[in-house]
């Protein structure tokens, strides 16, 4: 070998320093690997053997008052579809739809909507599957691996929509609620309550998911359980809802669309609520279909309205209870008379009064006479001396044309007009003719059941409002008890004999002399207001043809006893036309109430051994307030097998 096919040192080191440099380059990516990123890999390859399935937590019962259920839960099995494999999913797709009975694009959309959440999430292919369901994905774990089933707990509703507006009903959480607020913390998948006590109370009712892990193989197959996290349940929920007073409502309003609103007004404690039409919320427990969705959003008489609370509705001359006090209290009613023949001139307008179409007047009329019978003339009269912000001050001290804070969603506020108001949303002044209709309840005014209920209830009780709820307080988290003060109370100052006039002659309307005679409860202390009120103007409905068809809603709110009452219940009955009728259905919720109370034996200080409290009413021929009923208490010696017989068989007899 000659001198010239020698490598110059040169090139040897630099081969050197490049070979250097390879195993360098080597030695670090081992390292980054097995030390640097050891933890990172490691849970890495945990994940592609270990499988989380969540363990669902079942939602809260709900009860009654008296620890009845009234929302329950029912085990079912839902099927998942697990992402944390190899598989190509999409070519499973058909066999999968076909096998749950689903539409291939249903399928596909499913795995769509979670296409954000990570792979290691699996997705909620189908809740309530059927037993042939279950049976397919058990017979096809080789093949499918990626299908699994968990148990859930659905909700059981009462069927034929029983109390369905009240408590409402749970659906999986949408991708537009997911963007808002209030749901930000929630996942696709999960069930929430979507309307009512469900939505209002979530929080309370919603439990927290666990979870299980276990060690799978390659082809998904479960080997080994590693560890599992309890799921905790939903607390439970107890209503103030009587459930025999609700079936009472519910019996009592039938298959009439309306709203019936029966309360406490001594503690705000709502007793039942009713909303017709109804719908049934078994019907939304696993997922609605789109035609049954639409056909209920398309309804034009919305049943998935509570029109309880958001039913917003002239009232009629249950409003004249609201004029009577504000003018008693102005000093203007006390000693006005008015002759009614029929109607009178307001501001070059002739207003007639309802008596007309029973061909009769009323003749001369006072502030008690004008109640009981409701004539509208002498509030025509009355509506002119007050006028409009007068009318208005009293009518929002009672509540009308603001939420009444009641813990159900989407409550609606109603409207009191004033010439504030007019200027504000119109842009236009008010017109004193406009209070004219305003004093019958007419005109702009829009009240819900559950603002009149509140009224008539606070001014039967000596003025005191209190906020309506549907659950006890006590039983709620600090941080319910802390946004909504659900004992508050107000109180609107009434003369002592302003009120026994307004509360005699509410008393005089359920008799012979007085609207609502059909409603006559035979010795029970009950006392009310009809209306009637129309639905659009008669000129605008003979303008759209509707002159024979759009008949007048129907309302009553009714108390017992008349003063310092333990019940309010306020019915709406749309397309009733008389307020009679209206006052029939709140006769009957009324009855069922009394009669309950008096069956109830009631344990107080110093009762006797063997002796039983009952409530119930005597002749009192020495009362100064023309009422000869009073309610009360005695005791009544029973005997112990009596009482066994009675404990054994309770609500046989009185």
């Amino acid at each position: 070998m000659n001198r010239d096919d020698k490598v110059p040192q040169l090139r040897i080191t630099f081969i050197q320093y490049v070979i250097l440099g390879v195993f360098l380059t080597l030695g670090f990516g081992l390292w980054r690997l097995q030390v640097m990123s050891s933890q990172y890999y490691d849970e890495l390859a945990q994940r592609n053997r270990i499988r989380t399935v969540p363990i669902l937590a079942p939602r809260g019962k709900i009860f009654d008052r008296e620890g009845r259920i009234i929302v329950d839960n029912y085990p079912s099995f839902t099927a998942l579809l697990l992402r944390d494999q190899s598989r190509d999913i999409d070519a499973d797709v058909e066999k999968i739809a076909a096998g749950l009975h689903m539409s291939a694009d249903d399928v596909r959309e499913r795995i769509r909507k979670f296409r954000h959440m990570p792979q290691y999430q699996p997705i909620y292919l189908k809740d309530d599957i059927t037993p042939d369901e279950l049976a397919f994905i058990e017979a096809h774990r080789n093949e499918l691996p990626e299908l699994e089933t968990i148990m859930a707990h659905r909700r059981l509703y009462p069927r034929r929509g029983f109390m369905a507006n009240l408590v409402g009903y749970v659906g999986e959480v949408s991708e537009d609620m997911l963007n808002q607020p209030q749901w930000e913390l929630y996942s696709p998948g999960d069930v929430v309550g979507k309307s009512g006590v469900e939505l209002y109370y979530n929080d309370v009712l919603m439990g927290k998911n666990g979870s299980r892990r276990v060690i799978v193989n390659s082809l998904g197959k479960e080997v080994k359980p590693l560890d599992e996290v309890a799921a905790v349940p939903g607390k439970p929920l107890k209503l103030t809802v009587d459930i025999d007073l609700q079936i009472a409502a519910e019996e009592a309003l039938g298959d009439r669309n309306g709203a019936v609103v029966a309360m406490d007004p001594r503690t705000g404690e709502v007793l039942a609520m009713v909303s017709r039409p109804t719908f049934d919320p078994n019907d939304f427990t696993v997922r609605i279909s789109r035609e049954d969705w639409a056909k209920l959003v398309s309804d034009e008489n919305h049943p998935l309205l509570n029109k309880a609370i958001q039913a917003q509705l002239a009232p009629g001359s249950v409003f004249k209870i609201i004029m009577a006090t504000a003018g008693l209290q102005e000093g203007i009613a006390q000693d006005m008379k008015v002759n009614c023949q029929g109607g009178a001139v307001f501001y070059g307008r002739y207003f007639k009064c309802w008596v007309t179409a029973e061909h009769r007047v009323h003749g001369e009329v006072n502030i008690s006479k004008a109640i009981y019978q409701s004539c509208d003339v002498f509030f025509y009269t009355l509506a002119q001396k007050l006028g409009i912000e007068r009318i208005a001050k009293w009518a929002t001290a009672f509540g009308l044309g603001q939420k009444t804070g009641i813990d159900l969603p989407q409550e609606a506020s109603g409207v009191m007009p004033s010439e504030q108001w007019k200027v504000k949303n119109f842009h236009q002044k008010w017109f004193p003719g406009e209070t004219i209709s305003v004093g019958i309840g007419q005109g702009a005014v829009a009240v819900t059941p559950i603002q009149l209920a509140r009224a008539i209830g606070a001014i039967a009780s000596d003025g005191v409002l209190r906020r309506p709820h549907v659950t006890f307080p006590d039983q709620l988290p600090p941080y319910y008890r802390q946004i909504m003060d659900y004992n508050q109370e107000s109180r609107v100052p009434i003369d002592s004999k302003n009120w026994e006039i307004i509360t005699d002659a509410m008393a005089n309307v359920p008799t012979p002399m007085g609207t609502a005679n059909s409603a006559h409860l035979e010795g029970i202390d009950f006392a009310g207001k009809t209306g009637s009120a129309q639905t659009m103007s008669n000129a605008l409905a003979e303008r759209m043809g509707h002159a024979h068809s759009m008949k007048d809603n129907a309302w009553f709110v009714g108390v017992t006893p008349r003063r310092n009452p333990s019940l309010v219940v306020a019915v709406l009955f749309e397309g009733g036309e008389h307020g009679q009728f209206a006052g029939r259905i709140a006769a009957q919720v009324v009855k069922a109430y009394v009669e309950k109370q008096r069956r109830l034996p009631v344990k107080v200080a110093g009762m006797k051994p063997g002796q039983v409290e009952v409530a119930g009413v005597w002749n009192s021929p020495h009362r100064d307030d023309g009422n000869n009923m009073q309610g009360g208490r005695f005791y009544v010696d029973v005997p112990r097998t009596a009482l066994r017989r009675a404990k054994a068989a309770p609500g046989q007899g009185d």
